[in-house]
């Protein structure tokens, strides 16, 4: 059951905040609802959650265009089609996919831009989308001058045999997300860690967890989230 599995996942996020010496607020939960019925959205919303994620255009249309309530904040963490850009920006508070040049200029072309966060390939894996971390100071330059609002980093590092195996890429991104607030002082946000090792990287100073499966227990994995 969800809610259970919630109520699990506050304690770790809350001891891991303290072993990290951080503030509770410190750290966003963000709940990866790719797959999932409307219903066990209810249930979590129900439950306290306000902020979600999709990862696909339709599936984000399709929880707009359902019964769910209207104060859900959704947030987009897949890549981005530009064909689908002016279906998702006008609907999300912050995408966490920005992950390319060709996507910067659409993106900006939209009305009112929603937040960034640059999608860093921080283990330059081919199979994966998102910046060198050498492109990164130039990319979110582009994006600021373009008018888009640079919120800070996110990484899909590779799956962890166990969760210490993330540390080190976690410990990078920090630095990378530590010399571009030195530059760009809003860009304050590293979203970073899943189910595997969302703890690990709350140590390593993540302010935005994406979890899927710790919440709603095994199946599909999400696209964003593990």
């Amino acid at each position: 059951m969800a809610v259970r599995e919630l109520t699990e996942v506050r304690r770790r996020i809350a001891s891991a905040v303290q072993r990290a010496g951080r503030q509770p607020s410190d750290v966003t939960l963000v709940v990866v609802s790719k797959g999932r019925s409307d219903s066990e959205v209810q249930q979590l919303y129900d439950n306290g959650l306000r902020l979600f994620a999709e990862n696909r255009a339709e599936a984000l249309a399709s929880r707009l265009g359902g019964r769910l309530p209207v104060d859900i904040t959704w947030h987009f963490v897949g890549s981005v089609q530009r064909r689908k850009v002016k279906v998702i920006g006008p609907s999300v508070e912050l995408l966490h996919s920005m992950d390319r040049a060709r996507l910067e200029e659409p993106w900006a072309q939209l009305p009112d831009p929603p937040p960034v966060l640059l999608q860093v390939n921080i283990a330059a894996e081919p199979q994966k989308h998102g910046y060198p971390p050498a492109q990164v100071m130039e990319a979110a330059q582009r994006l600021v001058d373009l008018g888009v609002p640079v919120r800070g980093l996110m990484i899909l590092p590779p799956a962890p045999g166990m969760a210490e195996d993330s540390r080190s890429w976690f410990t990078e991104l920090a630095a990378i997300g530590a010399r571009l607030r030195a530059r760009h002082p809003a860009a304050v946000e590293l979203s970073m860690g899943m189910s595997d090792d969302f703890e690990v990287a709350i140590e390593c100073g993540a302010t935005i967890i994406r979890l899927g499966r710790a919440i709603f227990g095994t199946g599909e994995p999400d696209i964003g989230a593990r």
